[in-house]
């Protein structure tokens, strides 16, 4: 089996890689892809978003294509940054940290409550299989740790007592997000690649 994970980020590749890892699939990425050009997300929802890309690039390619949207949603913000995390304010993660910050203590929401969600379609001429994983946190007071990528050090996960960023990437993978949407993920191919073998 071909799969393609549509997305160029290295660090949600290296995750996603190890979570499917022994699954009998080849896997491709859109660096394979240079001339296909990227789709624009105008998605309200995550699973809007996941939609969009997978559709694009499966229609692009003609293969089996994953496509994930995930991000920060924290409550006294009203849930921004959300579907334009990686859109948000400022070109560097310290830039988008520095403003969520100031926007947190105009409000009064220091220590918010906050989540990271991700949501995954999969398509095979059509969608056959969606899901979505949760993780409940608080904004950490400043950013801690250097592991993990994107709003990690900001990320304070109370049952481990430290950020996503203070986590070894096994940790993080076990409780994330991404880890949970791509076990099930891993699991529905597992058995939808025996089936359509069997057949």
């Amino acid at each position: 089996m071909q799969l393609l994970i549509a997305t160029t980020n290295q660090g949600k590749l290296d995750e996603i890689r190890i979570i499917l890892d022994g699954l009998p699939i080849e896997f491709f990425t859109l660096r394979s892809f240079p001339a296909v050009g990227e789709i624009e997300e105008t998605g309200q929802t995550f699973t809007e978003n996941s939609r969009i890309k997978a559709e694009h690039y499966a229609a692009k390619t003609g293969m089996l294509t994953v496509a994930e949207d995930s991000g920060l949603a924290i409550d006294a913000l009203d849930g921004r940054p959300g579907v334009r995390s990686s859109r948000f304010n400022g070109e560097t993660y310290e830039e988008k940290f520095s403003e969520i910050y100031k926007q947190l203590s105009k409000c009064g929401g220091n220590g918010s409550l906050a989540q990271f969600v991700c949501a995954l379609t999969l398509i095979d001429k059509e969608i056959i299989f969606e899901t979505k994983g949760t993780v409940e946190g608080v904004i950490a007071a400043e950013p801690r740790g250097k592991a993990g990528f994107g709003y990690d050090p900001i990320f304070y996960y109370p049952p481990h007592a430290c950020t996503l960023a203070e986590l070894s990437r096994e940790q993080k993978i076990a409780i994330s997000h991404r880890g949970q949407a791509f076990r099930q993920l891993r699991s529905f191919l597992a058995t939808w690649q025996y089936e359509t073998h069997r057949r």
